[in-house]
């Protein structure tokens, strides 16, 4: 981080599709307020999962699925870096 934009990200652990790697270039550079949604949204764009496999439960698919996890995944990493 450097002025609240991210200067730079490390994958621990990433989408099997190759989603999480895709998506880094277009979160570099931005502020925190729209890293997480950017990040998020531009993980779903990619996703191979099929967006029409919807869970009856949820009312979500795979692919809104992978998006939550890598906006926590990022809401996550930022909490460590603040403490």
């Amino acid at each position: 981080m450097e002025n609240d934009r991210i200067v730079s990200l490390k994958v621990e652990r990433g989408a099997p599709c190759g989603a999480t790697w895709d998506v880094l270039p277009r979160v570099i550079g931005l502020d925190l307020r729209d890293a997480v949604s950017t990040l998020a949204r531009e993980v779903q764009y990619i996703c191979y999962a099929d967006p029409s496999a919807f869970d009856p439960i949820s009312g979500k698919s795979p692919l809104h699925y992978a998006g939550d996890v890598h906006a926590a995944a990022l809401k996550k990493a930022l909490a460590a870096l603040k403490s």
